[in-house]
């Protein structure tokens, strides 16, 4: 018996190990693109004084989806008006009409600033927010041609988002050469639940300061992170005609991703945009992400199912010989087989420990770990050791050290987050297979205090 533990011991560590083996390479291989342009210098920061003037300076619209967000709607429109310096735009807010409480927060605002547009939906809510945003999308479709004017992007924003003042003429400088322009999402972490809102700080801080400036870089396809991102209203004219109506998936969990990757797939250019403001700051979006477990596991489940399940199912993969779009393809799609993995690595060290104990118990040497497989754990602890390096450092760099160095104890918050998440995202897509209707999982939201903690 002891024997056929031990053997069950080393089948599911070497398991583990190969995974975790794969993984840090193709980590790897995307530090190394990131560290080659920055020897090379082509990973300078854009400045705000330095964008080259629009064409033809456009309007923008503003879209925010809105589905039980009367706790946040009216600070979020009152901030956004008050600090956005653009002459030109609105800002569209999606109601339910049976959400009476964010309508009436809504139309209060509105009644003191005509940028802002409550439109009411037909249907009662939650649907999607890909059904959301099609709604907003025919209102302002009806009011520019009642109003004979040309919108020239529109703009997505959650109920939660403080936008950066000069986030507009970012997309304004650089929408004459690129279809969408996303720039980056830099969480707020709260000081009193810092290990799981951190955790996403860490997260955004990696992926929005490295991969996806690789990802841009390979000329790979960008998917958007559905805030802070702005996309041409001819872009959007022409996913509506290929979809043969609307230009958001109204049926899809992440429409925000998929938006991207279309738009890539019909021609038009996107654009990561890392722009320094007057202050040496990031023109970035900020807001609070979930700041306990059940609603962050909730929040990444439908990140999974939308990108790594059915995102796949709708979206498949590129053009035979676009390697690199491939490449970040098998990335996005990568969470539940790294979860399996990281599940078998707990796992193998539990009954390493049980194994042990049983040898020493009989009295008993446990048989020596094959070469091979001790090799392996010997370069993934290196590569382990580099991924927190890279981890505390990318964090450190937006938030400080403090919170850099956080980010080695938030790394076994964040497996345990995910560990959950793909169990609740993998019963959601057989939900789904089995024909259930997708739904807006929405978790609570919280609007910062400005005057204790400006962004």
């Amino acid at each position: 018996m002891l024997w056929g533990l031990d053997a069950v011991t080393r089948e599911v560590l070497l398991f583990a190990a190969f995974g975790f083996l794969v993984g840090g390479i193709d980590d790897l291989l995307v530090d190394g693109v990131y560290l080659l342009r920055r020897a090379l210098g082509r990973d300078r920061r854009l400045r705000l004084d330095r964008l080259p003037p629009p064409d033809r300076p456009g309007r923008f619209a503003v879209f925010v989806p809105a589905w039980d967000e009367v706790a946040v709607i009216g600070a979020m429109l009152d901030t956004a008006l008050a600090r956005i310096r653009h002459a030109d735009f609105s800002i569209y807010v999606g109601a339910y009409p049976n959400d009476p409480a964010t309508i009436a927060a809504v139309r209060e605002v509105a009644g003191r600033d005509p940028r802002v547009r409550l439109v009411v939906g037909p249907r009662s809510g939650p649907t999607t927010k890909g059904d959301n945003l099609n709604v907003l999308w025919r209102a302002l479709r009806r009011d520019d041609e009642e109003g004979g004017a040309e919108t020239r992007a529109v703009v997505l924003h959650d109920a939660e988002d403080v936008i950066h003042p000069a986030e507009l003429t970012v997309f304004d400088a650089l929408l004459d050469r690129y279809a969408a322009v996303q720039v980056p999402v830099l969480p707020l972490v709260r000081s009193d639940a810092w290990a799981i809102s951190g955790s996403y700080a860490d997260f955004f801080a990696e992926a929005h300061g490295k991969a996806m400036v690789v990802r841009n870089a390979v000329g790979a396809g960008m998917p958007l992170a559905g805030v802070g991102c702005a996309i041409r209203c001819d872009a959007l004219a022409a996913l509506a005609e290929e979809r043969g109506g609307d230009p958001f998936a109204a049926d899809a969990l992440c429409e925000d991703y998929e938006q991207g990757l279309r738009l890539a797939r019909l021609g038009f250019r996107g654009c990561f945009a890392r722009v320094a403001d007057e202050r040496g700051g990031l023109v970035a979006t900020r807001a609070y992400f979930p700041d306990a477990l059940d609603p962050a596991v909730r929040q990444q489940a439908r990140w999974i199912t939308g990108i790594a399940l059915t995102g796949w199912d709708r979206t498949g993969w590129s053009r035979p010989l676009a390697l690199a779009d491939h490449w970040m393809r098998a990335r996005d799609r990568r969470a539940p087989v790294a979860v399996l993995v990281l599940a078998a690595a707990y796992l193998a060290l539990i009954l390493w420990a049980c194994t042990g104990a049983a040898y020493w118990a009989v009295g008993e040497v446990r048989p020596p770990v094959d070469p091979v497989l001790q090799r392996v754990l010997t370069v993934n602890a290196g590569l382990l050791a580099w991924r927190l390096s890279c981890r505390v450092a990318f964090t450190a760099r937006h938030y400080g050290w403090r919170e850099g160095l956080r980010a080695i104890p938030r790394l076994f918050v964040a497996n345990a987050v995910s560990l959950l998440a793909v169990r609740r995202a993998v019963w959601r897509y057989v939900a789904m297979l089995r024909g259930a209707a997708p739904v807006w999982d929405k978790t609570a939201h919280r609007f910062p205090d400005l005057r204790a903690e400006p962004a």
